[in-house]
């Protein structure tokens, strides 16, 4: 089996955790930008880092490439809703923050107060994984406390990307 089909069967079982990505500009007005996202893990306990994986075909990418921190949220598995404003809506036509209950938090970045968990990290590093951008970040703030079962790739992979794939 080639690479890219064998890497297919590799994953096909998972079901990993689902987050939305959010960011904001810093200039003023500020630009908001908010996906969904499935590549998302923590990669140190010490120091604590996390790595947040953006498409290049996603709006939310274009504002993250330039930001100095992003927030990242974790849905609890009765947030479907939120999960599909984030991952169907493009930013590029829909005001997604319009929808949905949100805050300024740390660093400027917009904070979903109906998510689970969020965590604000300073960007550090920014790597090309191919068709993403993988997001190295240093916590900053966490806030939340989980809720429950995350919200797992099986409850959304029925959504319609709001970007072509």
């Amino acid at each position: 089996m080639s690479g890219t089909d064998g890497l297919g069967t590799f994953v096909s079982g998972l079901d990993y955790p689902m987050f939305v990505v959010t960011v904001a500009t810093g200039t003023q007005p500020a630009e908001r930008s908010g996906c969904l996202v499935g590549f998302a893990t923590q990669c140190s306990i010490s120091p604590a880092r996390m790595l947040v994986c953006l498409s290049k075909n996603n709006h939310t990418y274009l504002l993250a490439r330039a930001a100095s921190a992003l927030a990242v949220h974790r849905l609890a598995a009765g947030q479907r809703d939120l999960a599909s404003l984030f991952g169907e809506a493009t930013g590029d036509e829909v005001d997604k923050f319009a929808r949905c209950a949100w805050r300024t938090g740390p660093a400027g970045q917009p904070v979903l107060t109906d998510s689970a968990t969020w965590l604000v990290g300073t960007v550090l590093d920014r790597m090309d994984l191919g068709d993403h951008v993988g997001f190295l970040l240093a916590p900053i703030e966490v806030g939340g406390a989980p809720d429950g079962r995350p919200l797992q790739f099986s409850d959304v992979q029925d959504l319609d990307a709001g970007h072509p794939a």
